[in-house]
């Protein structure tokens, strides 16, 4: 199995249009980080379309869209207008996730079973598009099969309590595993993502049932030290050394 392909790597370009909005104008354009994010060895571009706009921008997306040659990862709330946008632009999959006006970053899993019938009704034409659907949720058994209900292609597994909590890492760790298990028992793909950095990323890459993570706001702060390029090139090699060393030990 060629250890690269076995984990992909999707770069999240948000926080470089949060760079550019800061003081305006066109500098630095996302469109051009994802481009040198795919050049230093990320196998997909991931961006969050919000609501309010706060980041990226219906015109980045747009952009990324036509100019790059590799899946991108649409991450959008549940609404009427989200759906329609994905609808128009095709991402190769579309992430929904919870959305706060008053949050900082999305702070936590999308509740599926809260809103399961609603979920199922509104993505369905996304579905249809044949447009991979994704849910950005906790790691909870019992999402993960009202995901399958509504019909996700995927499960992006939120990371951020293993990340954030260092003495409960161990039980979550357990967690994620046990949520990667049950994803591809039942036929869904997972994917993690959320406060990954070099320190925590390798234990998540070696879950052998993980497919893709999803990796943003650490690359981008990272590469004001050391270029975006070197960033996620050793983020890549942590991944894939993770990834080598979990398949050895089989």
């Amino acid at each position: 199995m060629n250890i690269r392909k076995s984990l992909r790597l999707g770069v999240n370009v948000d926080h470089v249009a949060t760079i550019r909005n800061a003081r305006g104008g066109t500098h630095p354009d996302p469109l051009k980080a994802a481009m040198l994010a795919i050049k230093a060895g990320a196998d997909g571009i991931t961006a969050h379309l919000r609501e309010d706009r706060r980041h990226i921008h219906d015109d980045d997306i747009l952009a990324i869209r036509e100019t790059i040659d590799a899946p991108l990862n649409f991450e959008m709330a549940a609404t009427e207008e989200m759906v329609s946008f994905a609808l128009k632009i095709r991402p190769n999959a579309a992430c929904i996730v919870p959305e706060r006006r008053e949050e900082l970053t999305t702070e936590g899993g999308l509740a599926v079973i809260q809103q399961e019938e609603n979920l199922k009704k509104l993505l369905k034409p996304l579905k249809l598009a044949g447009i991979r659907l994704s849910l950005f949720i906790e790691a909870n058994l019992t999402d993960i099969d009202a995901a399958k209900r509504i019909g996700a292609d995927i499960v992006e597994l939120h990371t951020g309590r293993y990340c954030n909590n260092i003495p409960g890492r161990p039980a979550e760790l357990l967690r994620l595993k046990r949520a990667a298990g049950h994803s591809l028992s039942n036929g869904i793909e997972a994917h993690a993502g959320h406060g990954l950095c070099f320190d925590t990323v390798s234990a998540i890459a070696a879950i052998p049932e993980m497919r893709e993570l999803n990796i943003g706001h650490f690359l981008i702060g990272e590469s004001v030290f050391c270029g975006l390029e070197c960033s996620i090139k050793k983020m890549r090699e942590k991944i894939d050394a993770a990834r080598c060393q979990n398949m050895t030990a089989q």
